[in-house]
């Protein structure tokens, strides 16, 4: 039996998919709040969904490798946000969180259940992941800007041979 036989759920969602997924909550993961919130406000309406957990705040012990192939070793521990909510047609949405922001957590959550969900998850690119995609990619290519203007290129001079 390999470990693909024991995540069922995830074999049953296509590859594709499931990478689309993860690229939508990785926008959600380096946006702010209230970013977040006013994207959703676009979406329209009121969203039925139930608070499956309610935004928690733990610990997670963070693990790391010498050189990426050593032994694992416990590098610290870092400060987790977690929520999950189930939208009335049956998607569950979850959001983590580096850090204590609640909101946060349960507007990633909530992203992520309508994100799966197919009537809203045309709006969620549209008015959430959109917007949110633009003003990251503009922040990395201010700071890309930066970088290059203070970048100094050497290069070797050959001096001649000394006639002494």
């Amino acid at each position: 039996m390999s470990v693909a036989d024991y995540h069922v759920r995830d074999t049953a969602i296509p590859e594709q998919s499931r990478q689309q997924r993860r690229a939508a909550m990785a926008v959600i993961a380096q946006a702010q709040a209230d970013d977040i919130a006013h994207g959703l406000a676009l979406v329209g309406g009121d969203i039925a969904f139930t608070e499956l957990r309610p935004a928690e705040i733990g610990l997670v012990m963070l693990r790391g490798r010498i050189g990426g192939d050593g032994a694992p070793f416990n590098f610290g521990e870092a400060t987790v946000t977690r929520a999950a909510v189930q939208l009335a047609s049956g998607e569950t949405g979850f959001g983590y969180v580096l850090g204590r922001d609640r909101k946060k957590a349960a507007l990633a959550a909530l992203c992520d259940a309508l994100w799966q969900a197919d009537i809203y998850r045309q709006s969620v690119e549209q008015y959430v992941l959109a917007p949110l995609r633009g003003a990251q990619e503009e922040r990395r290519a201010r700071a890309r800007a930066q970088t290059a203007a203070t970048r100094v290129d050497f290069f070797t001079m050959v001096r001649g041979e000394d006639d002494r």
